[in-house]
């Protein structure tokens, strides 16, 4: 089989020969092997599980994506973001990284959008409200 994986940057993965594949969507886990029925399925936030030619195991984390089987002999992913390893243990230390990042920017984005909210809040009470003296911007009351 073919397996090809995609995100919105990059195709990540373009291998043939794969024997099996291993995917999770909100059912629970399942196998695809050579001949599969063409399928269309959710994936949940996972690892992948690959197997090449000579039977050794490969490892992508997945932020989940969708999956799509063609013809029994393609098996293609998107997903947002991927990670991958030929080790487990490398994968997770991996994961955790990105994870640790994306929460740092996440969290910073969420300020920046409280802030912007605020602004808001604060112009329209100005323009409701017209003839009330304005107080002079300091720190956040709460």
């Amino acid at each position: 089989m073919k397996l090809v994986i995609t995100t919105p940057t990059e195709i990540a993965l373009n291998l043939e020969g794969v024997s099996y594949v291993r995917a999770e969507d909100s059912s629970g886990a399942f196998g695809i092997e050579p001949g599969h029925a063409d399928l269309l399925s959710v994936l949940a936030v996972s690892v992948l599980i690959w197997r090449d030619a000579a039977g050794q195991e490969h490892y992508a984390a997945l932020r989940g994506g969708v999956l799509r089987v063609r013809g029994g002999a393609v098996v293609e992913i998107a997903t947002r973001e991927l990670a991958l390893s030929d080790d487990l243990k490398k994968l997770r230390e991996v994961v955790m990284r990105q994870m640790s990042r994306n929460a740092g920017a996440e969290q910073a984005a969420r300020f920046g959008a409280l802030g912007l909210q605020q602004a808001a809040i604060s112009q329209i009470y100005r323009f409701l409200r017209p003839g009330e003296p304005r107080r002079q911007r300091g720190p956040v009351e709460r």
